[in-house]
């Protein structure tokens, strides 16, 4: 019996590593996508005849002749198709969380390798794919690894240490060292990496510091802007990025772990050029392991190379936080608009992340700048919007999923067209002066089906052995659900 999965109206809008066959020996994995994987006729048609109903909902939604905002019963019987990645720390890492969350709206669980050893991470992998083989609603849950990366960080505290403006504070290359207004950093090249009058940012822009001076083994600062330092939080020297490995030994033996797991994406840290993407895919390739790459954006040297390198990759992460710190904050909009906009033209998927509900931390409702966060990373066509701290270890985690899920839902039900979308005409008239190569057909089929599909507002079945043409089809946009056929 061929098995069904419903696909997004998004470029691989599952995030699912559709384009591939898995290996002849991989066995089935989770997919990002609300997966349909049915034996059961009745259950299909099920699904076919609400989606059909769905249908129905749209043109009420998107009437041409009404200008009244949709109804919220209307927006509750639609299917959202953006997805949301959910990072699994203290704060979710039971199974009681794991099972809410993918209620919720969880549809990929990322483990981020920063934290947390193999032991913890095998028992998020472990319950995430029990639910996946309980669940009988399709809804099936991703894995992602994300790597540590190249990352400079300062040392252990016993107890956060407050830095106060004016203040003069130290870091050293020394290991061990804890003091009032001294920490060790990870990276021995930290001294050659930075000079008087560079600005250290620590966690992200959080706290900032100004380099006064160096000796052999001491970098000696003042507080520009304080806060509290924790352990191990991350340092950025603003404008430059530091002369690392792109994949340190902890990522190989962090890589190797989730191959012998499974896990369905690497989102690979501090990108800076093809070279690393080729690399991993090559070490993939050589152990047979269908694993898609997902680099993270997040360096001043990946922008003069941004093309080549998601042109290398299997979609892209907008990583806003370190972004921000090595580059001008005021330019970090603009890089994600062109991020997403570079990831669409190239039929990848892309994922906005970093302090979309940063707020809902410690606050059980959002502020009204991260909800417009959240729906212009929609509107951009970002195909996934991600939670970090807001779930592995915020106090809120499901009201963060809540509130995700319900602003970009709202947000695509003013964004899609029942008819035709300039996206897909632009598609359309750009197909017509092309010798029809099996590629073009294929894009052809795409682009009119979507169409077809939107103007009949019915939802479109594709049968593939790859899955090739179902992300096709999501990169037109469809208003209306895909259901791919399979006989895997």
């Amino acid at each position: 019996m061929a098995a069904a999965a419903e696909i997004g109206g998004f470029t691989a809008a599952a995030l699912r590593p559709l384009a591939h066959p898995a290996p002849a020996a991989a066995p089935r994995r989770a997919v990002a996508a609300q997966s349909l994987r049915t034996t059961a006729t009745e259950t299909l048609t099920a699904d076919l005849a609400a989606s059909t109903a769905n249908g129905a909902v749209h043109a009420q939604m998107y009437s041409e002749a009404s200008s009244e905002i949709p109804s919220q019963a209307a927006i509750a019987n639609s299917r959202r198709k953006t997805k949301i990645v959910c990072t699994i720390g203290p704060s979710t890492n039971t199974r009681e969380m794991i099972w809410k969350l993918a209620e919720t709206g969880m549809n990929v669980a990322r483990l981020n390798m920063s934290h947390g050893d193999h032991q913890s991470h095998q028992k998020v992998i472990n319950l995430v794919k029990e639910y996946n083989a309980q669940n009988t609603d399709g809804n099936v849950i991703a894995i992602m690894l994300d790597t540590k990366g190249p990352e400079v960080r300062s040392g252990d505290v016993p107890e956060p240490i407050m830095l106060s403006e004016g203040q003069e504070f130290n870091f050293t290359i020394k290991r061990g060292v804890s003091t009032e207004d001294t920490v060790s950093v990870n990276y021995d090249d930290f001294i050659n990496d930075v000079e008087a009058g560079d600005i250290l940012l620590v966690d992200g822009g959080m706290m900032s510091l100004a380099v006064k001076s160096k000796t052999a083994d001491t970098v000696k600062c003042e507080v520009v802007d304080g806060g509290e330092l924790k352990s191990r939080r991350h340092l950025n020297v603003r404008g430059k990025s530091a002369t690392l490995p792109s994949i340190t030994e902890k990522d190989w033996e962090d890589i190797k772990f989730g191959v012998e797991n499974g896990v369905d994406f690497y989102a690979v840290s501090f990108v800076k050029d093809a070279k690393v993407i080729h690399e991993l895919k090559d070490y993939l390739k050589g152990v047979n392991a269908d694993i898609h790459v997902i680099p993270k954006i997040e360096s001043a040297d990946s922008i003069p190379n941004l093309q080549s390198i998601i042109a290398a990759s299997d979609g892209a992460m907008v990583a806003r936080g370190d972004l921000g710190a090595e580059l001008p904050i005021e330019d970090v909009p603009l890089l994600q608009a062109e991020i997403v906009q570079t990831c669409r033209n190239m039929e990848k998927p892309v994922i906005v992340a970093t302090n979309m509900l940063e707020s809902m931390i410690d606050h059980p409702t959002p502020t009204r700048a991260e909800v417009s966060d959240i729906a212009i990373a929609v509107r951009e066509g970002a195909d996934a919007i991600m939670l970090s701290g807001e779930t592995a270890h915020g106090k809120y985690p499901l009201k963060a999923v809540k509130v995700m899920h319900t602003v970009a839902l709202r947000t695509e039900s003013s964004i899609y067209n029942p008819t035709t979308s300039p996206s897909v005409i632009a598609s359309a008239q750009g197909l017509q002066n092309e010798e029809f190569s099996p590629s073009q057909l294929s894009k052809m089929f795409g682009s009119h089906a979507t169409m077809m599909a939107n103007t009949l507002r019915t939802p479109i079945i594709v049968f593939t052995q790859t899955g090739s043409m179902a992300v096709l089809l999501s990169h037109y946009r469809p208003s209306s659900t895909i259901f791919a056929f399979t006989n895997e």
